[in-house]
């Protein structure tokens, strides 16, 4: 099966390269390019793609625009963004993920890093880093970060933690430690399987999208808190 993908950057250059990358791999097409975030919408709508690299600077409808916009409407919930980014800590970053992104990606990746992040989002398994994104929320909470008008308050958050069973918030607790169905397995004696079942529960009761927004709502309720070294 082809893993479709639209290119969202405003150089042109850029989206060049990517092309010529994701078009080299043999389960994978580039459908569609954008310059800014309402050109962006307007060709998701007309591809669905699996995928959208997105980058979060453009002139006009930027990229956090955008990506509210496609994860917003219920005809392209298939569609899996991935925001590209200069920054590795961007208040744009976490603002992307509590918009619906899939998770995010420095434009100095290598080639394979590209590659293998796109696989990973269009098959809706894990953030491409957990791990990294973990660090990045609980910096930006730690320095005080805020939320824009038109995002949901987070301290939505913690009323919906009342809707998990105790495993499930126990299971919500690991992945926001950045760990796979495998180790969660293991540090709590049950089948990976089991864990998946916990996880899309938890996924559905949240309202999250993927594994990325159960990071966030994790640490904005309360129920994990961010250490900062």
């Amino acid at each position: 099966m082809t893993i479709t993908v639209v290119l969202a950057d405003d150089q042109a250059l850029l989206r060049s390269a990517f092309r010529v990358l994701v078009d080299s791999e043999p389960d994978m097409k580039v459908v569609g390019e954008a310059a800014d975030g309402d050109e962006v919408v307007s060709v998701v709508r007309a591809t669905l793609p699996d995928v959208v690299l997105m980058d979060i600077r453009m002139p006009g409808t930027d990229g956090l625009a955008a990506t509210r916009a496609i994860t917003a409407d219920p005809a392209l919930a298939g569609v899996h963004v991935v925001m590209l980014t200069t920054f590795e800590v961007d208040e744009y970053v976490v603002r992307s993920l509590r918009a619906g992104a899939s998770g995010f990606l420095g434009k100095g990746a290598e080639p394979e890093e590209l590659l293998g992040a796109i696989r990973v989002a269009a098959a809706g398994e894990a953030l491409l880093s957990p791990a990294a994104t973990k660090g990045l929320i609980a910096t930006f909470l730690a320095q005080g970060g805020s939320w824009e008008a038109g995002e949901e308050d987070p301290r939505r958050h913690g009323e919906r933690l009342a809707a998990l069973t105790v495993r499930e918030r126990e299971v919500l607790v690991q992945v926001a430690g950045g760990h796979s169905n495998d180790e969660i397995a293991e540090r709590l004696a049950v089948s990976p399987l089991t864990v998946k079942t916990h996880v899309n529960r938890a996924m559905a009761k949240l309202g999250a999208r993927d594994r990325a927004q159960l990071v966030v709502i994790a640490y904005e309720s309360g129920l994990v808190r961010p250490r900062v070294d």
